[in-house]
C-alpha cells in the first residue's frame, strides 16, 4: 500500500501544463469540458500513478531507499515491516513478503510455488499497473501444494505448455507478484525463509529450457517518486497508459482525456493555457480529490465504528467504477480481494469521536468464542493516524494477532481485552498492550482467508460477524 500524498497545487500545475492550447481549433474544449475531464482524469489516473511510482521505487530506482531488486528478479523480505519502512502506507507485518516485477512483453513468465505445510497460509497476489488484482495462487485459491503458473501479458495468444496449472492474464505489460507467507512468531522465521527459497519466477523459455525469444525494446522508464508524482502526475499517467491497453470500459474515459491532450504517446505542451481553462482545471481536480476522499470514507458500512467493505478486485470487480478504484488506492494500494482478506479499519468510536491516544486510553474486547472468523489468521494492527505508518514504541510491537492468543491474558469470562494506549498498562496487562502514538490512531483489522460460512464477515459489510467497538477508558 503505497504512500503518496498528492498535493492539489502540484497536481493542478501538472494537469494545466498538459492541456494543449487550441484557440485556433474549431473543436476546442470548453471550460466546462476541461473541468469535467480534469475531475475524471484525476480519479481515473490516481491508481495507475500510484502503482507505477511504487514499482519505480521498488524495482527501477537503485538510489531509492525502498529499492528491492531489478525487474524479473524475485526478492525476499526476511523480516516483517517496521516503522522504518515508509514507502508503503498501512503496511502488513503479519506475513513476510516476497516480491517481483515482471516485464511480459517478450514472453510470459512462470511463477512456481513449493509445497507448503498444511496449516500455514501463503498467497501469491498478482496485480498489474491498472491496480487490478488479476489472479491468485496459494492456500485459498489453489491449495498448499506445489505448482507452476503462467503469467501472460494483455496481447499474449499462445497456449500453456504441459504441466502448467493455471494461466493468469495481466491487463498491463508489466505486473507485480506479491507473495505473503505466514509467520507464526519470531522463532518461526527460519521456516519462512525455507519456504521463500522455494518460490521461483522464470521466463517461459527458461522454464522450458529453450532459447529465449528476442528481447523487447528497451523502455525509457520516467522517473517517479512521491514528489514527482505530485509534479508530473499526468506525465506518469500517460506512460502507464502506453503499457496498459484500454479495456472496453476504458474507451470512453480515454477519449475524454485525449480531448485535452492526455493519452498514450502524447507529448506535453508547456505553453500558456487560457485563464478560463486554468481555473476550470483547478476546480475539476479539486472536485476529483474531494470525491476520492469522500468515497474512501464510505467504502462498505460503518459497523461499531469500523469501516467494513470490499474495495479491491480485478477488472470485472470495478467494471468502470474508477472512483471506487481510486478510493481503494488512496486507502492503501495493493490490498487483497475480500475473499482473500478483509480489512476493517477505524479511526472512530461508535459515536464518531476520533480515537486519540494522546488524550485517552482505549480498549478493544473480543468476547469468548467471538474472535474474527478467519480460516488462516487475524490481526489488529496500529498505525499513526496522520501518516498511516507504523510507530516506534518501547516494546517494538505493532500488532496483536491470533497466533499470540496463547500468551495473552484472558478475562474471567474467557474474553480477551486489548489495551490501546501510548503508555504501558502495567506489567500484568502488557501481554495485551497494543502501543499507540501520542495522538490520533488508525487501526486495521486483518482477516486472512475470511470464513465463508456463519459466523462470517462476508459479504464484506453484510456478514453476520461484526468487529467489536473500541471503548474509551473512563
Amino acid at each position: 500500500m503505497i504512500r503518496i500524498g498528492l498535493l492539489l497545487a502540484a497536481t493542478i500545475a501538472s494537469f494545466t501544463a498538459t492541456i494543449q492550447p487550441c484557440s485556433a481549433q474549431a473543436d476546442e474544449p470548453t471550460a466546462d469540458e476541461v473541468k469535467s475531464v480534469a475531475e475524471e482524469a484525476y480519479i481515473y489516473g490516481l491508481p495507475l500513478v500510484m502503482a507505477y511510482t511504487a514499482s519505480y521505487e521498488f524495482w527501477l530506482d537503485k538510489s531509492s531507499s525502498q529499492y528491492k531488486s531489478p525487474m524479473g528478479e524475485l526478492v525476499h523480505s526476511r523480516r516483517v515491516f517496521t516503522y522504518e519502512d515508509t514507502a508503503v502506507i498501512v503496511p502488513n507485518s503479519d506475513t513476510p513478503y516476497s516480491f517481483a516485477c515482471l516485464d511480459l512483453r517478450a514472453e510470459p513468465w512462470v511463477v512456481s510455488v513449493p509445497d507448503v505445510e498444511k496449516g500455514r497460509y501463503f498467497s501469491v497476489q498478482m496485480v498489474d499497473w491498472n491496480a487490478f488484482n488479476f489472479g491468485y495462487i496459494g492456500s485459498r485459491a489453489t491449495g498448499n501444494g506445489a505448482g507452476d503458473f503462467l503469467v501472460v501479458g494483455p496481447d499474449w495468444k499462445g497456449e500453456a505448455p504441459a504441466g502448467i496449472k493455471g494461466v493468469l492474464r495481466s491487463s498491463s505489460q508489466c505486473c507485480i507478484a506479491i507473495i505473503r507467507t505466514q509467520l507464526f512468531g519470531p522463532d518461526d522465521m527460519p521456516n519462512v525463509v525455507k519456504i521463500q527459497d522455494g518460490y521461483q519466477v522464470r521466463p517461459l523459455s527458461a522454464f522450458l529450457k529453450q532459447p529465449a525469444p528476442p528481447a523487447a525494446p528497451a523502455i525509457d522508464f520516467p522517473k517517479a517518486s512521491a514528489q514527482l508524482a505530485k509534479e508530473n502526475f499526468f506525465g506518469l499517467l500517460e506512460f502507464v497508459m502506453q503499457v496498459a491497453p484500454a479495456g472496453p470500459e476504458e474507451k470512453n474515459i480515454r477519449a475524454k482525456l485525449a480531448r485535452v491532450g492526455v493519452g498514450p504517446g502524447k507529448k506535453f505542451d508547456f505553453k500558456d493555457l487560457p485563464p478560463a481553462h486554468k481555473a476550470a482545471a483547478l476546480e475539476g481536480v479539486k472536485v476529483g480529490m474531494a470525491k476520492v476522499q469522500e468515497r474512501m470514507g464510505s467504502i462498505g458500512k460503518r459497523i461499531n465504528g469500523w469501516q467494513v467493505g470490499s474495495a479491491f478486485g480485478n477488472r470485472d470487480f470495478y467494471n468502470g467504477d474508477w472512483l471506487l478504484r481510486a478510493a481503494a488506492a488512496q486507502a492503501g494500494i495493493f490490498g487483497n480481494n475480500a475473499e482473500e482478506a478483509v480489512y476493517p479499519m477505524t479511526r472512530w468510536l461508535p459515536d464518531g469521536e476520533i480515537i486519540d491516544t494522546g488524550k485517552h486510553n482505549y480498549t478493544l474486547t473480543f468476547p469468548a468464542g467471538q474472535f474474527p472468523p478467519a480460516k488462516a489468521f487475524w490481526s489488529v494492527r496500529m498505525y499513526d493516524g496522520k501518516s498511516q505508518l507504523l510507530i516506534k514504541n518501547p516494546i517494538n510491537r505493532h500488532l496483536i494477532n491470533s497466533p499470540m492468543l496463547p500468551g495473552m491474558k484472558k478475562n474471567d469470562d474467557g474474553s480477551i481485552t486489548l489495551h490501546i494506549q501510548k503508555d504501558s498498562p502495567g506489567a500484568d496487562k502488557e501481554s495485551n498492550w497494543l502501543p499507540a502514538p501520542d495522538g490520533p490512531v488508525y487501526l486495521v483489522m486483518r482477516l486472512y482467508w475470511p470464513q465463508g460460512e456463519s459466523p462470517s464477515i462476508l459479504p464484506a459489510g453484510e456478514g453476520d460477524w461484526a468487529p467489536p467497538a473500541v471503548q474509551i477508558v473512563k
